[in-house]
């Protein structure tokens, strides 16, 4: 891990190579599930469109403009800036790169620097989402050209931020987020810590609320994240961006495209895109479209100047140049028109931009051109341990300060590549460079005490503290019976599964899973729904996607409706009772990736009043966290060995 940097060159040079060979490791991540799964299989995971029409559109700059099409056109990741593979249907056959220039409801339009060969249907795949990763380079960019409004010895490590103590109260926050409030709001960079179940959210959008007035920008890595953000702070003029379809429906009002549409302004821009309609109706029927083919190489002033004295050329009637020289005019007069609607709609959107009180989006939206040349203030990153430094950095060149929220004991950034570096979040850095710009909430108010208390001495020096009113919080109060087969009501309950149940692995996978593990799960829950609970209470947590998807077909059957979703899935979440199985049992005792034991964290902070794992200790012990886990079950809960039932 590289903490400090000598000069902005050595920061551009660091991340440029990161950054390609996550591109990199995307392109490859695509190709062996295109390798892995069918396209019918691909297209249901939203990453494949099929049987799709293709018609040419024109030309722009040096691009030709395809359109892709078809009926019942089915939901799907694609976006405008990504890559796309086109194909007869084999991609890996053979195939075509092209970038997405336009997605609407029922097609999907690229840009291709080649003509694109000739099929009756073809195929779409993502292959890599290149949009976040061009605003990553822009923003490396910018730090190194000098155009950073935050200090840029506080990002290289060679600065310490300056820290300012207020002496603000919020009778919203208890005594530890007050703290957090009071060093965060004036500070020019501070890090709010928030452990499972701290209120880290709620604190965050309290600074925001104190610090109405300054010109605010408020980002996190996901949109949902966004999105819970502008929940709590929807009282003020607040304004949403991003694409409607990534946008809570029940809070579509904030988005800055409603805004614009809400406006009374806006009644002008529907004359106008009433008027192009009509004009172009009217191309249609009475005119004739000057395609290469009719105006054989007349430009289009040439055909103007032709049809004025009722001539014809290159053995084009005076009659088609009249009615192609009508088709100029018109165009002639959309394009002003257009021209029109954009300059108003322009004008709406830089005065909703201005007046806001905030402006919420995520990391990349950030680097979007809405925000173009924006400044600010200060900046508010939530989420900001899960994501990359290059991410972070997007959001944060725009403004002069920056308060952080997050905690890097729970899951890293996501990453393809093997290049653990860029897992390194800007937060854990800053953490380690700056402590005292930092402080950890202290109080958690989700979890049993017997269940806060290992991950709070395992990963926060004991320094979370469980709310006094839930201290003791049980299944017994949702009016679950007792029952000695899941360990009665006792918070925590560890099942040994003894070297019986073995973990394996499906062909050309690189997840695990494990049976015998996974029916040892439902039956766990099938005995708890006899015994009072209802599906909504409980979850199920795995680190493997394959044993994930293992236990939903397992549940599907039996008609079982609790979550079953990995580690990731989870993160930021809670149930009453949470089973986590752990899939590894193996003679040579590997524990693979369970080894980050960051997502064990998150795995076990998420029940309220109960929790129960499901894993071969013999395996597990080799690691010290798993082996102080299993101490800390034997004196503060119940250790069970399995019954093969």
């Amino acid at each position: 891990m590289k903490l400090k940097f000598k000069d902005v060159n050595e920061y551009y040079e660091y991340f440029k190579e990161l950054i390609d060979k996550e591109r990199e490791a995307e392109k490859e991540f695509h190709l062996n599930e295109i390798k892995r799964l069918s396209g019918v299989e691909r297209q249901k995971r939203g990453r494949a469109v099929l049987g799709l029409r293709m018609r040419y559109v024109g030309e722009f700059l040096d691009f030709k403009i395809y359109r892709f099409n078809r009926n019942n056109f089915p939901e799907h990741q694609i976006k405008v800036g990504d890559i796309v593979l086109i194909s007869k249907g084999e991609p890996l056959k053979f195939n075509q790169e092209a970038v997405v220039s336009g997605v609407g409801k029922n097609f999907i339009e690229v840009y291709s620097k080649e003509p694109i060969f000739r099929s009756k249907l073809y195929r779409l795949d993502l292959f890599v989402n290149d949009i976040t990763f061009k605003r990553m380079e822009k923003a490396l960019e910018a730090l190194k050209e000098k155009k950073s409004l935050f200090n840029e010895e506080i990002i290289l490590g060679n600065k310490t931020p300056e820290l300012k103590e207020s002496d603000i109260r919020d009778d919203n926050l208890n005594e530890s987020q007050n703290r957090a409030l009071r060093l965060a709001l004036n500070s020019e960079a501070f890090l709010i810590h928030g452990p499972p179940g701290t209120g880290k959210t709620t604190t965050l959008s309290e600074v925001i609320k104190n610090s109405i007035g300054e010109k605010i920008l408020v980002t996190a890595d996901s949109n949902v994240a966004v999105d819970n953000l502008v929940e709590k702070l929807k009282d003020y003029n607040i304004v949403r961006i991003g694409h409607p379809a990534k946008i809570d429906s029940n809070l579509m009002k904030y988005s800055l495209d409603v805004k614009i549409r809400r406006d009374k302004r806006y009644k002008e821009v529907e004359k106008i895109i009433k008027k192009i309609d009509d004009l172009k109706y009217l191309q249609e029927k009475r005119t004739k479209k000057p395609t290469p083919s009719r105006r054989r190489g007349m430009s289009d002033e040439e055909i103007l100047e032709l049809a004025k004295v009722n001539k014809g050329k290159r053995g084009v009637k005076a009659e088609w140049v009249k009615e192609m020289a009508e088709w100029i005019k018109i165009q002639q007069k959309i394009n002003e028109l257009y021209e029109d609607k954009n300059s108003i709609i322009k004008t709406i959107m830089e005065d909703i931009l201005d007046n806001a009180d905030a402006i919420f989006t995520t990391n990349s939206g950030a680097g979007s051109e809405f925000l173009e040349g924006k400044e600010f203030d200060v900046v508010f990153i939530d989420e900001a341990a899960q994501a990359m430094e290059p991410s972070t950095l997007i959001p944060l060149i725009k403004a002069k300060r920056a308060i952080f929220a997050g905690d890097d004991k729970q899951l890293p950034p996501t990453i393809l590549s093997n290049d653990d570096r860029l897992k390194v979040s800007m937060f854990e850095r800053f953490h380690k460079l700056y402590p005292h710009n930092a402080y950890t909430l202290e109080i958690q108010y989700r979890m049993n005490e017997k269940i806060n208390n290992f991950p709070s001495c395992e990963f926060y020096e004991c320094k979370v503290k469980t709310f006094e009113a839930i201290k003791d919080i049980t299944i017994k109060d949702l009016g679950i019976k007792e029952d000695e087969f899941y360990g009665g009501v006792e918070p925590y309950v560890f099942f040994d599964t003894k070297g019986k149940f073995l973990e394996a692995v499906k062909k050309d996978s690189p997840s695990k899973y494990n049976p015998l593990e996974a029916e040892f799960v439902l039956r766990l829950i099938k005995r708890l729904l006899q015994n009072g609970a209802k599906d909504e209470y409980i979850g199920v947590i795995t680190p493997y996607k394959d044993h994930e998807e293992y236990i939903k077909k397992l549940f599907e059957k039996e008609k079982i409706g609790s979550e079953v979703k990995s580690v990731d899935g989870f993160q930021g979440r809670e149930k009453e009772i949470i089973i986590v199985s752990l899939v590894r049992a193996n003679e040579n005792e590997e524990i693979g990736f369970l080894s980050d034991v960051r997502r064990l964290n998150v795995a076990i902070t998420r029940p309220k009043r109960k929790l129960i794992i499901v894993g071969d200790v013999k395996t597990l012990t080799s690691h010290k966290t798993y082996k102080d886990l299993i101490e800390y079950v034997k004196a503060n809960g119940i250790l069970k060995e399995v019954d093969e039932g």
